[in-house]
C-alpha cells in the first residue's frame, strides 16, 4: 500500500525557521533508512505557506488565494510518499523518526487510493489511460527542466 506522510506545520515551520545542522542530519539518516528499505517514494520539505496560493472553484468560477493561509495546524510542512506492506508498518516507520520541528509536532499518515478502489467505475480504458499517465509522469519526473 502507498501512504502519504505529512509533515504538520508549526508556527516556526510557517516564519521560515530553517532546521539546524543537527535535525538535518538526523533526517537525513532517517531518509537513508527509508531508502535503504524501499520504503521511501519521494519525499519533499515545503515553503512557508506565505509563498503559497490556493485557488477556490465554485461552480466554473476559480478564484486565486494568496498565502499566507490561517489555521497553521491544517497547513503541511513536508511529505513522504512511502510503499509500506500496512498502515502498521507506516506507523512504526514515523515512531522511528526523528521530530522533525524545533517544538512540539505532528505527523499524519493518510493511505492513497489505489485503481481496484474506484470498482466498476474505473472502466478498462480509464485504468489504461491511468497506467499511461503515470508511466509518463515518472519519466518527466526524470527528465531535467
Amino acid at each position: 500500500m502507498r501512504v502519504m506522510v505529512m509533515v504538520k506545520a508549526t508556527s516556526d515551520s510557517e516564519a521560515g525557521t530553517m532546521p539546524g545542522t543537527e535535525l538535518l542530519a538526523a533526517m537525513g539518516n532517517f531518509n537513508e533508512e527509508l531508502v535503504k528499505a524501499g520504503v521511501m517514494l519521494a519525499g519533499e520539505g515545503l515553503h512557508p505557506s506565505a509563498t503559497g496560493k490556493r485557488v477556490r472553484f465554485s461552480g466554473s468560477q476559480r478564484t486565486v488565494i494568496d498565502g499566507p493561509f490561517t489555521e497553521t495546524k491544517e497547513l503541511v510542512a513536508g511529505f513522504w510518499l512511502w510503499q509500506v506492506k500496512s498502515m502498521e508498518e507506516a506507523v512504526e516507520w514515523v515512531r522511528r523518526c526523528p521530530n522533525p520541528m524545533i517544538g512540539d509536532s505532528e505527523i499524519e499518515i493518510r493511505p492513497l487510493f489505489e485503481a481496484d478502489d474506484f470498482g466498476a467505475e474505473l472502466t478498462p480504458e480509464l485504468r489504461a489511460q491511468e497506467e499511461r499517465l503515470r508511466a509518463g509522469a515518472e519519466g518527466a519526473a526524470n527528465r531535467p527542466r
